[in-house]
């Protein structure tokens, strides 16, 4: 006997293989490569936005600010919305609200509504971030799992590289405003591309249908929104105000912990951590986000100041580790599916951890030639950690969940980009002794950088620890089940 549920299921299969061309990459990439420039576009436009609008640095830093807490706070809920309502139909409603919340940050007239418009476009950039990962687990074959997860990281690598480059760019040029009007076709391009490619979603009966945990969404948003604060506010020091955000985050996440107890259908289920590929998976993207943030907060100011160079050479030497990104994370991918995803986190994250020793000791003896051979160590170690990380962790996962473990898995990764700023930072700050960093002598800065990527090294063993004490507690655990059996 056939049945609705049968017959939207079986839909869903034969719309696979069409599902998995090219044309279904093409949009998923495009929504990731735009996700990726609205974070890393509009930092070039703070100094033209204070001028604009008259108003204060400290003001003008929740253009960038709004945008980042949308996405940490939001990105598990919307993933899990995906699972309930349909994925394909929520991206959708995610691209039109980027590419129209972009339309608005460029046509504002006050800032008020700038940010406002900016948290908006963070929400339709989390909603893409969630469901692009979802979608390529979903609609790509397993054996190509790897190449597309590859290509995923790959574009926001290109979005990540391109962002600061094409916004100087538009703001000499056009002004400011280009910044956000030119995700307007590119949003519209990747709209229709998801409409006509994206599988259909399977059509739930009333029964199947969970209901959306709202208390579980506001508690959670509360927790990583108090963090998030807590990471990035006090440009570096940490006062009384950030002790008080991060309890609150806490108590959140304490409140939010018991309600998802409590709660039928609850935003995420805490059984899911009992799977070591999820909790390995997350907690190690979290130490390895880290790591990477590092290169970003520590390097412009080592090759300033500890190396001499000027800006331009600065940013030419910035721009190696997104290149060889941009161009490594489909070869990473390729990597995975021929060598398995399990063996390939474990050479990903050595390979960063002897990146991040060469960070310590190469520069030093070898000027900006080391500096550039130690990142051309890391970040391909980088490219292969992820792409077999994200592929091992949504290998398993069930259809209904796909959406809420995706944003787990993307979210881990946020919070190690908001905590590598913020920790890495006042590591760096700590070490150089100095009270302003930007005037600290060359010899105290490269001092810095060493004690930095020591202690990312550090970090990077770590997550290696992880890695491997946590699959030999996996095995013995399956070899005593098999021997009670």
């Amino acid at each position: 006997m056939t049945t609705p549920h049968s017959k939207s299921t079986a839909s869903a299969m034969q719309a696979k293989p069409g599902a998995s061309s090219g044309w279904l990459l093409a949009s998923l990439s495009l929504s990731m490569l735009l996700s990726s420039l609205g974070t890393s576009s509009a930092n070039v436009a703070l100094p033209a936005l204070v001028g604009a609008f008259g108003v204060s640095f400290q003001a003008v830093q929740w253009v960038v600010l709004a945008y980042l807490l949308a996405i940490t706070t939001l990105i598990v809920s919307v993933g899990r919305l995906g699972d309930i309502v349909g994925r394909r139909r929520l991206l959708l409603a995610g691209i039109a609200l980027f590419t129209a919340a972009s339309g608005l940050c460029g046509l504002t007239p006050s800032f008020a509504l700038l940010i406002v418009a900016r948290a908006i476009q963070g929400l339709g950039a989390a909603i893409m971030m969630a469901l692009t990962m979802a979608f390529v687990s979903e609609a790509v074959a397993k054996e190509r799992t790897g190449s597309a997860m590859g290509l995923i990281g790959t574009m926001s690598a290109i979005g990540t590289a391109l962002g600061p480059s094409l916004g100087g760019a538009l703001v000499a040029g056009p002004g400011w405003r280009a910044i956000f009007l030119v995700n307007a076709p590119l949003g519209l391009a990747a709209f229709l591309l998801a409409r006509r490619h994206l599988p259909a979603d399977r059509e739930l009966e009333g029964s199947e249908r969970p209901r959306f945990d709202v208390a579980g969404t506001l508690l959670l948003a509360l927790s990583l929104g108090a963090y998030a604060l807590a990471m990035t506010s006090g440009r570096g020091s940490f006062g009384w105000l950030n002790l008080a955000l991060l309890l609150t985050a806490a108590f959140g996440l304490g409140l939010f912990l018991l309600v998802e107890t409590k709660v039928a259908s609850p935003l995420v289920r805490l059984a899911m951590f009992r799977d070591p590929g999820l909790s390995l998976g997350m907690s190690t993207n979290a130490l390895v986000s880290t790591v990477m943030m590092a290169t970003l907060v520590v390097g412009p100011f080592y090759l300033s100041r500890g190396l001499g160079l000027d800006a331009a050479r600065v940013g030419l030497v910035l721009s190696v580790g997104p290149v060889i990104s941009a161009f490594g994370g489909v070869v990473a991918g390729r990597i995975v599916d021929r060598l398995g995803a399990a063996s390939v986190v474990i050479v990903g994250l050595m390979a960063m951890a002897a990146g991040s020793a060469a960070l310590v000791l190469l520069p030093g003896l070898f000027g900006v030639a080391g500096y550039v051979a130690a990142i051309a160590l890391l970040t391909p170690g980088y490219q292969l950690f992820q792409a077999a990380n994200n592929t091992a962790v949504m290998a398993n996962v069930s259809a209904d969940r796909r959406g809420v473990v995706s944003g787990l898995v993307n979210l881990s990764r946020n919070l190690g980009l908001v905590t590598g700023a913020s920790v890495m930072g006042a590591v760096f700050a700590s070490a150089v002794g100095a009270s302003e960093v930007s005037e600290a002598a060359p010899a105290a800065v490269a001092r810095g950088m060493q004690v930095t990527f020591a202690v990312a090294g550090l970090l990077t063993v770590i997550a290696l620890a992880i890695v491997v004490g946590g699959r030999a507690l996996g095995k013995r655990m399956m070899r005593s089940g098999e021997a009670s059996a």
